[in-house]
């Protein structure tokens, strides 16, 4: 039987354009934030997890530092004055660099990556009229002066359920963790069966264990014969409970060959998930591929090695502060500014901020045929059109 729940490890593929800067889109002037000079150096800070207890945050402080410099040797008549300050992945440690950076001229903070240290951050903040936009994909922290750059269940949800619907699978079944992440990925994906106007078709807990994944199994075909289930949606990832969930459950009757399965998480990451035979023909979400192996070639060119999964997010930040100074106007880091409806052009794909801090990005779907990735609806080009 299959090895299961290891620590969590992180899949993500970073990705950063390999092209031009940042595009801007449209801008829309007012709301909260500083007035700048455009014409001037406008001073950013980058607040990293250096200086933190946990060796592998060196790499990502490192990885973040990197791609936020090949942003700024991409801009196009912008001036960056960018200013690095560690934050030792501590929220204490966090909201001390935030001030300081402030204090020292910082017209936005682009950071930190952790939940808690980027609450502390905007926090400290606030009151100084200065935007946070974090690393994180914790949506429970967004809101106000802070804004969540990472990849979000919510995102991924939307994208996927749609897709489903379009493709006369409307009636979807969810399947969890009862732990944290399994219950936000369930809570997400039933925000998005209703706001996409698809069909909840129940759903099944179970114990965050291999024991509980084999106990669980009886419950989710029954659930999904009672309620004649279109598709499946797990929020487990490759190295928690999907490995042995997609082995069963094809066991016990629920073959991909009748049943949709969908992945609320990257099912080609590592690639050895693609060997599976329950995650042949399932369905997940991923970033325009093509822009993905731009920016990691890019990154790998500048700096000899591929960037962090999250290293990415950097050179969006960047390159959005980028772009919206570009168009000249003193209001460019305001909150709406930041939020304008059209988003930017960003090293994935297309992304946006939205009003609550959270954010959209534009996702390819992606299926598994012959243990290789396809794509079978492409990342969209722009906002509005299809698959958003």
């Amino acid at each position: 039987m299959l090895s299961l729940f290891k620590p969590a490890r992180r899949f993500v593929k970073g990705a950063v354009l390999g092209l031009s800067a940042l595009t801007l889109l449209a801008c829309v002037p007012g709301g909260g934030g500083p007035t700048i000079a455009t014409n001037k150096p406008v001073p950013v800070a980058l607040l990293v997890p250096k200086g933190s207890s946990n060796s592998g945050d060196a790499v990502l402080a490192q990885s973040l530092e990197n791609a936020a410099k090949l942003a700024i040797a991409d801009l196009d008549g912008v001036q960056i004055d960018l200013r690095v300050y560690p934050t030792a992945g501590d929220p204490a440690t966090a909201q001390a660099s935030a001030v300081q950076a402030v204090d020292e001229g910082a017209k936005i903070i682009i950071g930190p990556v952790f939940a808690e240290a980027a609450n502390a951050a905007a926090k400290a903040v606030a009151g100084r009229n200065i935007n946070v936009m974090s690393f994180s994909n914790n949506t429970s922290v967004a809101g106000g002066n802070l804004f969540v750059l990472g990849p979000t269940f919510n995102n991924t949800a939307n994208r996927l359920v749609s897709f489903s619907k379009a493709n006369g699978k409307p009636r979807i079944m969810v399947v969890h963790a009862d732990n944290a992440s399994g219950t936000q990925g369930k809570a997400a994906i039933e925000v998005a069966i209703s706001q996409q106007g698809a069909q909840p078709a129940g759903s099944v807990s179970y114990q965050f264990s291999q024991e509980g994944v084999i106990a669980a199994v009886s419950q989710i075909k029954l659930t999904a014969d009672n309620n004649d289930v279109d598709a499946i949606f797990l929020t487990s990832n490759t190295s928690g409970a999907l490995p042995l969930m997609s082995q069963l459950l094809p066991e016990a009757g629920l073959s991909p060959n009748n049943t949709q399965f969908i992945g609320l998480t990257r099912w080609d990451i590592p690639s050895q998930t693609l060997e599976l035979p329950g995650v042949q023909n399932g369905w997940f979400a991923l970033p325009n591929p093509t822009l993905t192996e731009q920016f990691q070639s890019r990154y790998a060119q500048a700096y000899g090695g591929l960037p962090h999964p999250i290293g990415g997010l950097a050179y969006d930040g960047i390159a959005a502060i980028g772009a919206l100074v570009k168009a000249g106007k003193s209001d460019a880091l305001t909150t709406s500014a930041l939020t304008q409806s059209a988003g930017f052009q960003g090293v994935n794909g297309i992304f946006r901020l939205l009003a609550d801090g959270t954010n959209e990005r534009g996702l390819a779907v992606a299926t598994i045929r012959d243990k290789k990735v396809v794509i079978i609806d492409p990342a969209p080009q722009r906002f509005g059109g299809a698959g958003l």
